[in-house]
Parts: structure tokens; C-alpha cells; sequence
């Protein structure tokens, strides 16, 4: 056995192929998970266009998105004539491409159907010579008016605007009114919103308005637009967006282009700032001021981050006091 040589079998390293029912389901398994994986950024995907979608349209005015800044200015989009002898206190649209408005000055005031397209005024209600007309609403088929320096105001029909009722109300004086088809909203020159009950006429609702801590004074006219209350702020070329719930500004609206453009074309007769009207249906913001010869169509534009705008100075005034009438 010395003599011979012993060979040795190599040793089989057994590498066995998968079973081809275990590779099927490897592959299946793997083309599962791309397709759950794809289903799943889809839906992200579809997602987060939803909520941006939903952001960008949630304060969506006259045709433009809220921005972070909270500031802006606008775009005119058209203009219409105005009478310019009318001392503008309230404003709002009656449909139809038709306005009403309510106009102060004593011996002047009044209440009055005014044409969008022309200016021309196709109904009027002439106020006795002791009332000072100021803010004006709409609410079911009646005009509410309130009178300046007293606490009283009128109610007219909405049609032929004939004088319906008189009452009392409960805040300092007569500002602006609005309404959200519930509820009056008032001011009386302070920095205070009220919600007045439409048939009692009696306050049940009021809030200090303020920005960055800073008390707004001499609210003045209103208007309700999705969910805020609009104030024109007196001697201002600024328009507050007011949280009516908890009184917080949530933005300025700056105009004074506005006057400066007819002051610039010699109309140096006119007064400030006053008069905003939202046509909810054509989503059309309108805006004007007292003896104003335009009338304005507006959409607003958010100026960017990195302008810097003195609110505090150009829109926040000290408080103005008035003596009371009987």
C-alpha cells in the first residue's frame, strides 16, 4: 500500500440554485414593496398640493393671496365717476352693478342709489339738516344708518329708500356699520368694535382693536369681507383687516397712491380716505373717499418681506375727541 498513491476525491462544495418558487417570491416581494413605495409618494405628493392649494386660496381677496408679511398695496383694475360733492361715510354694493352710499355734512346729508358704471345717482333720500349722516349697511331689506355726534340712527328700505323706523344704540357715537348677515358691527371713532343686535339695537359684543399692542383709534367705515371686518382708519390712507373675534389686526391695506394720483391732477378739493364696498358674488373690492371724484376697483397686492413700512406711524393716530350734540 506504500507503493500506491491514494487519490483523494475532492470534497463538492454544494451551491444549490434557489428553487425557482423562492426566486418568484423574492421578485414578487421586491416588486411589491417599489409599487407601495410609489403609491405612497404619489399620495404625499397629491397631499401637500392639496394643502398648498388650500393655504394659498384661504384669505384669498379681490383676487390675490394673503402673505406672510401681512402688508399690501394695490392694483387699480378700473375706475368709475364719483360725485364729488358727496362727504362719503358709508358704502357698500347692492348688487346689480348699482351702489349705496351714505354722505355726511349738515345740510347735506343723505342716502342715496348710485349707478356703478356712471356715477349717476338713481335714488336718493334727502336726511333733515340737524343729522350728520354716517355709516351705512345693508342687512335682509334694510338700510341701517347711523348719525354722527348722536346715538341715534334710521332705517330705510333698501328699494325706494324711504325712511322706515328710527333708534337708540348703545355705543359713543355713530361711525361705520357693517354687517355678516347676523349681527351689526359698529365703531364710534375710538379703537372699539362693537356687535349690536339688530333688532334691540343693544350692544352684545365689543373689542379693543390692536396692533402689536398698540390701541388702532378712529375706527371709521366698515365692511365685512370672508370673515374680517374692514376699517378705514380716519385721516389715514389705511384700511385695518380686523379679527372681529379677539380684535387683533390681521393686516394693513395702504392706498395713499389713491390720493396722491389726484392730488398730483389738481383735485385739491377732496378729503380723506373713506368708503370701502365688497361685491362678495364678482369677488370686486371697491374703494373711495369723501368729495372723491373716482370711484375705485381694486385687487391687492402683498409687498415683500423685506420693505419696510412704519405702520405704527403712517396708520396708527392719536385719538380724536369731538364734542357731543343733543
Amino acid at each position: 500500500m506504500a507503493g500506491r498513491s491514494v487519490r483523494k476525491r475532492p470534497n463538492k462544495q454544494l451551491n444549490p440554485k434557489p428553487l425557482p418558487s423562492m426566486a418568484s417570491s423574492s421578485s414578487s416581494s421586491r416588486f411589491s414593496y417599489k409599487k407601495i413605495s410609489m403609491f405612497i409618494s404619489i399620495v404625499l405628493i397629491i397631499n401637500i398640493v392639496v394643502l398648498l392649494s388650500k393655504s394659498s386660496n384661504m384669505w384669498s381677496i379681490g383676487g390675490i393671496n394673503a402673505h406672510s408679511n401681512n402688508l399690501y398695496s394695490i392694483e387699480v383694475v378700473n375706475e368709475f365717476p364719483h360725485d364729488p360733492k358727496a362727504f362719503t361715510q358709508g358704502l357698500l354694493y347692492g348688487g346689480n352693478d348699482t351702489l349705496l352710499e351714505s354722505t355726511g355734512l349738515y345740510g347735506q346729508s343723505t342716502v342715496r342709489k348710485v349707478a356703478l358704471q356712471t356715477g349717476k345717482v338713481e335714488a336718493l333720500q334727502k336726511m333733515d339738516d340737524s343729522q350728520f349722516g354716517k355709516g351705512l349697511t345693508l342687512l335682509g331689506e334694510r338700510l341701517y344708518q347711523v348719525t354722527w355726534l348722536k346715538k341715534t340712527g334710521f332705517t330705510y328700505d333698501r328699494y325706494n329708500l324711504s325712511k322706515l323706523d328710527k333708534f337708540t344704540h348703545q355705543m359713543q357715537d355713530g361711525w361705520g356699520l357693517a354687517t355678516d348677515g347676523k349681527v351689526l358691527f359698529g365703531t364710534d371713532g375710538t379703537s372699539m368694535l362693537y356687535q349690536i343686535d339688530p333688532q334691540t339695537f343693544k350692544v352684545i359684543g365689543k373689542r379693543t382693536i390692536r396692533y402689536k399692542g398698540h390701541e388702532v383709534h378712529n375706527l371709521n367705515e366698515l365692511e365685512y369681507v370672508n370673515g374680517e371686518v374692514w376699517a378705514n382708519v380716519w385721516q389715514t390712507d389705511c384700511i385695518a383687516r380686523i379679527s372681529y373675534k379677539d380684535g387683533a389686526v390681521l393686516g394693513w391695506i395702504l392706498l395713499q397712491n389713491l390720493r396722491e394720483g389726484l392730488l398730483m391732477s389738481g383735485k385739491n378739493d377732496i378729503d380723506v380716505l373713506n368708503g370701502i364696498a365688497w361685491d362678495e358674488d364678482k369677488n370686486r373690492l371697491f374703494v373711495t373717499g369723501k368729495l372723491w371724484p373716482k370711484l375705485y376697483e381694486i385687487k391687492l397686492r402683498p409687498l415683500k418681506k423685506h420693505v419696510h413700512v412704519d405702520i405704527e406711524h403712517i396708520c396708527i393716530q392719536m385719538p380724536f375727541h369731538f364734542t357731543k350734540q343733543g
